[in-house]
């Protein structure tokens, strides 16, 4: 019998333990009716959590959902290790969609904690999401309209705590925010 069913309730500490679990692991953490109760609101602070995860490691704070439309079970979850694992690519959604494996994209929704880059704008599409939901365009915004173009239903569900993350690192790191959006040359122009 999994810890959390139907009748638990929803706190911050119950969806921390969840994104620091393995999402293989899930099903014994987790009943399906559980999962099935959440909103949007959830998935995208679980997102958001992921994305302080990143963070408080050193990384850039963006985390990623991906869920399953039918039965809203968690496929894949994952944050930025850009700087944690010396990846140039490895973004939240990246991380996320790694996590899932080889699943057929098209029924699932990608919860973000952050508008998505052009790189993770691209990958999306071309997994054939049918939606994505995007917690920040406070702070980066501009692949909405493209992912739009590409048959993807988008939805901005802004969360204030990811916003404030968000703010928070670029004035602590604002060079590895560039470094992030633009790569390595991006942060050699932001230091000149």
């Amino acid at each position: 019998m999994p810890l959390f069913n139907a009748k638990t309730e929803i706190t911050e500490s119950v969806l921390r333990t969840i994104a620091h679990m393995p999402t293989s692991s899930l099903p014994v953490l987790v009943d399906d009716a559980c999962m099935q109760a959440w909103s949007d609101a959830t998935f995208m602070r679980l997102a958001v959590l992921l994305a302080e995860k990143s963070y408080q490691e050193g990384g850039c704070p963006i985390g990623a959902v991906i869920v399953d439309n039918l039965t809203r079970r968690i496929l894949g979850k994952g944050h930025n290790t850009l700087v944690q694992e010396d990846h140039p690519y490895n973004h939240g959604e990246t991380s996320a969609i790694r996590d899932a494996g080889r699943i057929d994209f098209s029924q699932t929704t990608l919860f973000t904690s952050l508008s998505p880059c052009d790189v993770c704008a691209t990958l999306l599409y071309r997994r054939g999401f049918a939606r994505v939901v995007v917690g920040d365009v406070t702070n980066a915004s501009g692949n909405e309209a493209l992912l739009r173009t590409q048959g993807i239903q988008v939805d901005v569900l802004e969360d204030p705590k990811g916003i404030d993350l968000y703010v928070r690192f670029r004035s602590e790191q604002p060079e590895l925010e560039m470094e992030d959006w633009q790569g390595v040359s991006g942060r050699l122009r932001y230091d000149v």
